[in-house]
């Protein structure tokens, strides 16, 4: 069993959203917190962002939030966190929230959320991340890339060991679940980097 301190999770900042996300945000963060898992988030004030992290506060955990200086410019930050990490680039922002992090859960969201998680893919793809990758697929929202991962590996442009580098989970008690049963990766792999 690993041991897991501290979740970063990559999620929507929109509001606009089905109720079906924000139930599914806010049942992670009640299990974060009952689990005693730090969150480490992106510290946005709206969406499933704030969702997650009120849930986990609400329930007495503690939430890191990591957010570059022109969010906080626009007032984007959630001023009710544990702790606030101003930072000064979007790259900065996810590097830091990874290097705080024992395991990533991605929550559904945009473009942002999806690039996050893309790119911690791949920094386990190269051995630069080891941690558990969770995808929470609530509501199948995550279909469609998980396809496209899978033809990726079917069509070479990945290797089939590479398919063990994320996990799906279609709860949030399975995504918790996950952090703790999913293998730390072998840094060795990144020799399969290529094909």
């Amino acid at each position: 069993m690993n041991q897991i301190h501290s979740v970063c999770v990559y999620s929507a900042s929109s509001t606009k959203i089905d109720p079906v996300y924000f139930e599914a945000a806010e049942q992670l963060g009640r299990l974060l917190a009952e689990h005693h898992i730090r969150l480490v988030n992106g510290a946005g004030s709206i969406g499933l962002m704030r969702s997650v992290a009120d849930a986990v506060l609400s329930d007495g955990g503690e939430v890191t939030g990591v957010i570059p200086h022109f969010m906080v410019e626009q007032n984007w930050q959630h001023t009710g966190l544990t702790e606030l990490i101003e930072v000064t680039s979007m790259h900065e922002r996810k590097q830091k929230m990874a290097d705080l992090s024992d395991a990533v859960i991605a929550l559904p969201g945009g473009c942002g959320t999806l690039e996050e998680l893309l790119e911690v893919i791949t920094w386990k793809q190269l051995g630069l991340y080891l941690n558990p990758v969770v995808i929470l697929n609530v509501n199948g929202f995550y279909d469609p890339l998980l396809n496209m991962l899978g033809r990726a590996i079917d069509e070479n442009f990945m290797r089939r060991q590479h398919g063990d580098i994320w996990k799906v989970a279609n709860t949030p008690e399975e995504a918790v679940e996950l952090l703790y049963t999913t293998p730390v990766w072998d840094i060795s792999i990144r020799k399969f980097a290529a094909i």
